[in-house]
């Protein structure tokens, strides 16, 4: 570890904490359905989506339809998707030829995609055209991320609001996300990129003469554009199977910088907007602290073991920390920070390969994951998925001190906490049983790489990934089979819709209740006390699927490697 590495890291983290309110700002202004000085352009177009849709913004709508409404929006583009990649081969702009999808790989990238995970078991260059890429992927990154947004603001509202029966409007709060934040922030972040050297073009390749004088096909596209929403709808699904560390989609040390802030950009300032729905900014402040500090215990983790490298290595006094698998252009630090970036969130774009961490240092991303990645989180997923926690945070306070639970002035009762257990058990469960079934299975065993703990880590952090919607991968795992591309694209699709469900039926239930006036005896939630007893909570119900893949996975492979023996 060096100073200036650990300058970077408080650079990242002052830039973040300072993008908070502004970002918290504008997203307020959504959340409450308020004019924008965007509103005076895109007006007219929010306008028209709702007079061809058959859309009343204004309609409220309970838990029930705000849900039915969500899943089969996504449903329906899921289908789309799948058909684009299974007729890729006939549509246009395919000028490499590329053949069709299989049945197998089409079904878990439509799910992948609609379910925000982007996991993808194939080479996005040589397999998916730019068609595909633009229509059957890009729209998803920004549908999915628009649909998480919409969610969050819908259990803002179940706190904010007194005795109502409605939750907002699933189709108002979509295309408002989507008009007046993601496509301007992205515009101007796809030209950033462009300007630093990210191809948009719909070109599909050029040949260029090597140096040795062989002729090379460079394969092109709208790379830009795609790689904007990426990071900025913490998708993570790459045009080029390099991800984050092709030069092409990552070219410097600025676009890596800006990558990893803008993962992290949206959830922050969602922090923001709740404190201010719900009345009171430092109870979202409280939110943001308690993330900070998961999230820097967990940098501190995974720098100190990469930068002190492979002790099987370090034996033979080879120095410069682990650099196998990571890009050198941005060295242990960029690689360690972001690797925990988009693990924290539930983005899964990486600049370095996972799979090449050390046991402790790629232990951090795997339990970043299982947490929920609720660590600022995905957009929107992040914040409702924290607020879970929360509800079950003052259930455990109001055990202690013998009243009934309040968080934000709403009764914490028995429905809200059994729905937020539920909607938390959903990855414990997906993940143990899913890697239960594919570590005996000899369909799930033929896709390992590696024997032993380092195999098992492989399939249990795909299962993990899937589930919790994050996409990265220990990629030692040949995971484009028909066996992982069904097992995987069902745990993709529970871990996304069985949480979002529970979540919607709590805002529902909060909304409907009246608002109570804290007493002297109520848990107080927004100073220290409240943030050790949240970040306490996090970390125990955590072990639920962690503690279980410990003794096994990860743990097995650092004391592996202390005695010296490589995989």
């Amino acid at each position: 570890m060096t100073l200036q590495g650990w300058g970077f890291i408080a650079l990242f983290v002052a830039i973040l904490a300072a993008a908070a309110k502004p970002m918290g700002l504008w997203l307020f202004a959504l959340y409450e359905g308020r004019r924008t000085p965007l509103h005076r352009i895109l007006g007219p177009v929010e306008r028209g989506i709702y007079r061809i849709g058959g859309i009343d913004p204004n309609a409220e709508q309970g838990w029930r339809a705000y849900a039915l409404h969500l899943i089969l929006f996504n449903l329906a583009l899921a289908v789309l998707t799948y058909a684009v990649l299974r007729l890729q081969a006939v549509l246009p702009w395919n000028p490499r030829g590329l053949a069709g999808m299989g049945a197998d790989g089409a079904f878990n990238t439509a799910i992948s995609f609609a379910t925000n995970t982007n996991w993808q078991g194939y080479a996005g260059e040589s397999t998916v055209s730019n068609l595909s890429q633009a229509l059957g992927l890009a729209l998803h990154n920004f549908t999915s991320a628009a649909t998480g947004i919409a969610i969050a603001f819908a259990l803002f509202r179940g706190f904010a609001r007194k005795e109502s029966r409605g939750i907002g409007n699933f189709w108002a709060d979509f295309t408002r996300v989507t008009l007046y934040l993601l496509l301007p922030i992205c515009l101007v972040y796809a030209l950033f990129l462009v300007a630093s050297g990210v191809p948009q073009t719909l070109a599909s390749s050029i040949d260029a003469t090597t140096l040795e004088g062989v002729r090379q096909t460079i394969v092109l596209g709208p790379v830009a554009s795609q790689e904007a929403i990426k990071m900025l709808g913490t998708n993570g699904g790459g045009f080029f199977n390099a991800n984050s560390a092709h030069p092409f989609e990552n070219p410097t040390a600025l676009t890596n910088l800006a990558e990893m802030l803008s993962i992290f950009l949206v959830g922050v300032g969602l922090t923001w907007t709740f404190g201010k729905a719900v009345g009171d900014t430092r109870q979202g402040w409280a939110i943001l602290a308690a993330m900070a500090v998961l999230f820097l215990g967990g940098i501190a983790v995974t720098y100190a073991a990469e930068a002190a490298g492979n002790p099987a290595l370090d034996a033979l006094h080879v120095a410069g920390g682990n650099l196998e698998g990571k890009e050198t252009r941005f060295g242990v630090v960029g690689s360690a920070l972001f690797a925990v970036v988009t693990t924290a969130a539930s983005c899964g774009a990486v600049n370095a390969m996972h799979d090449s961490f050390t046991a402790l240092g790629g232990l951090i991303p795997l339990f970043n994951i299982q947490l929920g990645e609720i660590v600022v989180g995905g957009v929107g997923a992040g914040i409702y998925g924290f607020l879970l926690f929360a509800i079950l945070s003052v259930f455990v306070a109001g055990l202690m001190v013998g009243r009934t639970p309040e968080y934000v002035g709403k009764k914490i009762e028995a429905r809200e906490v059994k729905l937020a257990v539920l909607a938390v058990a959903v990855l414990p469960l997906c993940i143990l049983g899913g890697a239960a079934l594919a570590s005996v299975l000899p369909a799930g065993l033929a896709g390992i790489a590696n024997n032993g703990p380092h195999g098992f880590s492989e399939i249990l952090y795909a299962f993990t990934s899937a589930t919790g919607n994050n996409g990265s991968a220990f990629a030692g795992l040949s995971a484009n089979t028909p066996f992982y591309n069904a097992m995987l694209g069902i745990a993709m699709w529970l871990g996304r819709f069985f949480v979002i469900v529970p979540v919607l039926a709590i805002a529902g239930s909060l909304a409907a209740k009246k608002q109570v006036a804290g007493g002297v005896g109520a848990f107080p939630t927004t100073g220290v006390l409240w943030v050790g007893l949240l970040v306490g909570i996090i970390l125990i119900l955590g072990g639920l699927t962690f503690l279980p893949s410990l003794a096994l996975g990860p743990i097995a492979d650092h004391v592996t490697l202390l005695r010296g023996q490589l995989f």
